[in-house]
């Protein structure tokens, strides 16, 4: 069963669309039909399949994430334990578990089988620049 460890770099906080080497991963793997399991091995980032042709919809979300989960240094957070790796680190932790850490993808033909306007993204919730590593995995 063909497998791959993706590294994507981040910059801060935010979506990094991956589509392109999730793609190439499922070409060179040479399957006509599959699922395509993508997992990300840390706690403070998540996955998601989402809109990739209007970056409005990237700018939105973060802002949403942003207002539904504050920096740990804002005085609605006061409540957080988890707080020696800094203000966004447990908000990180939160936005992860409101989010998925694994997603699926249907293969056929050799192709994701992904609708004309979505996209795969690493969404980035920690400030600091990061090397986040993503499982691919496709089986039969």
């Amino acid at each position: 069963m063909p497998q791959h460890i993706l590294t994507v770099p981040t910059r801060g906080p935010g979506l990094y669309e991956f589509t392109d080497e999730a793609a190439a991963f499922v070409a060179q793997a040479g399957r006509g039909e599959g699922l395509l399991t993508l997992f990300v091995r840390h706690t403070s980032c998540s996955l998601t399949i989402q809109e990739n042709a209007d970056p409005d919809v990237k700018r939105d979300l973060q802002a949403f994430f942003n207002r539904l989960v504050p920096s740990g240094d804002d005085p609605s957070m006061s409540w957080l334990h988890h707080t020696m790796e800094g203000p966004d680190d447990m908000p990180a932790h939160i936005k992860a578990a409101l989010t998925q850490v694994s997603l699926s993808v249907p293969v056929s033909a050799g192709r994701l089988m992904l609708g004309t306007w979505q996209g795969i993204y690493l969404f980035e919730h920690r400030s600091r620049p990061h090397r986040r590593e993503i499982v691919l995995h496709l089986s039969p």
